[in-house]
């Protein structure tokens, strides 16, 4: 469900009801969690996945611009080598993982994919969904702090 489409059920049901229930914003409609099925109210890639992660610790470490499987995650948007994805609408998310839409640029191209991200055991394992999407997971290890 999209947040537009979050806000419009959550304003029809306010108004059929006798007391006046306040309607989140859009930016700040509520999406499950994937841990417990709580829901959670964010519009951000959850802190704990933020950072840069590589692929090989080369993707780290390079300093002459060739790291291929750098991908670096802030509040917004996930930068690899040659794209860079915007976050769009939060299907699910949690403290460590978050599914939702991003709007891909890169290379002369513009792309919609749904992205998993989830820490397991310390790493992020990252899951495409949708057309063209790959077929299994990235696995990223963090990236040490300079």
């Amino acid at each position: 469900m999209t947040r537009l489409s979050a806000t419009v059920l959550l304003c029809a049901l306010a108004a059929c009801s006798s007391e006046k229930a306040p309607v989140p914003a859009a930016s700040e409609a509520a999406t499950p969690a994937a841990s417990t099925g709580a829901a959670v109210t964010t519009n951000s890639i959850p802190e704990q996945i933020r950072g840069s992660w590589g692929m090989v610790p080369a993707d780290c470490t390079s300093t002459k611009g060739d790291a291929k499987g750098l991908l670096v995650i802030d509040a917004t948007t996930l930068k690899f080598y040659e794209s860079l994805g915007k976050l769009g609408a939060i299907a699910e998310a949690g403290d460590t993982r978050i599914r939702a839409s991003f709007a891909f640029t890169g290379e002369g191209m513009i792309w919609q994919r749904e992205e998993t991200l989830e820490l397991q055991d310390g790493a992020l394992i990252r899951r495409e969904a949708g057309q063209d999407a790959a077929p299994g997971p990235f696995k990223y290890t963090r990236c040490q702090a300079k």
